[in-house]
């Protein structure tokens, strides 16, 4: 009980891109988790140019911390509504083999 949305090709491209999206974002969200380096000019960090600030260092390292936790969090958001679009991909793929093979 459902209705074809998209064809056989569109939602087995559908399929292939989502499992790449969610390997893809999940691997960057871990690497940003463990504060990989390489992803350090990624990080949005944003300053206040009237903001007093005792020891820049520590306010840097704060800055880089949050952003860190950020941008892991938003790759992991993102790899979930991957998730759902492979589920909808699969079952479209499903609904166009289900309709062919019974023809």
């Amino acid at each position: 009980m459902g209705c074809k949305i998209c064809g056989p090709k569109l939602s087995l491209c559908g399929l292939v891109l989502s499992v790449w999206g969610i390997i893809q974002l999940t691997l960057m969200g871990v690497f940003y988790y463990i504060r990989a380096v390489a992803l350090l000019e990624d990080l949005p960090l944003e300053h206040s140019p009237d903001e007093k600030v005792d020891d820049p260092i520590e306010h840097f390292i704060a800055l880089a911390e949050r952003g860190y936790t950020q941008n892991a969090y938003n790759c992991w958001i993102a790899a979930l509504l991957y998730v759902i679009t492979l589920v909808v991909s699969g079952h479209q793929f499903w609904m166009n083999n289900r309709s062919s093979v019974s023809m």
